[in-house]
């Protein structure tokens, strides 16, 4: 499977999908799996898995300011962007959904500021 692949400050790696395909199969990958996945409040970003477990805060954050730099959130309004930050453990597919859509319960949201996706993209 061909992701974009990118690692934290601290060494975490963390896994984009491509597209919607590549996304379902990433996800299908970790479904049930303990790592935590972020993808934007809006549809068309890649879901980003932190392949390391128990991640810290500002790996959470770094890997959400890729997502978020990644996603048409971002492409279209230059602007803030929430995402939501939750798990393997949170998804699942139902069937009949279209792909790269996935069903996610128990996220939390967070801000992504304009600020930080700026210096991402650098």
């Amino acid at each position: 499977m061909k992701v974009r692949k990118f690692t934290t400050l601290s060494g975490a790696i963390i896994l984009l999908g491509r597209n919607a395909e590549n996304n379902d199969k990433l996800m299908k990958e970790f479904e049930g799996k303990e790592n935590v996945i972020i993808h934007t409040v809006a549809s068309g970003s890649p879901f980003c898995v932190i392949e390391k477990l128990n991640p810290n805060s500002k790996e959470i954050k770094e890997a959400g300011t890729i997502c978020a730099s990644k996603s048409q959130d971002w492409r279209d309004n230059k602007g803030n962007v929430k995402v939501n930050i939750f798990t393997g453990k949170d998804v699942n597919k139902i069937k009949g959904m279209k792909v790269g859509t996935w069903k996610v319960k128990n996220s939390k949201t967070k801000i992504i500021k304009k600020e930080d996706i700026e210096k991402c993209q650098k």
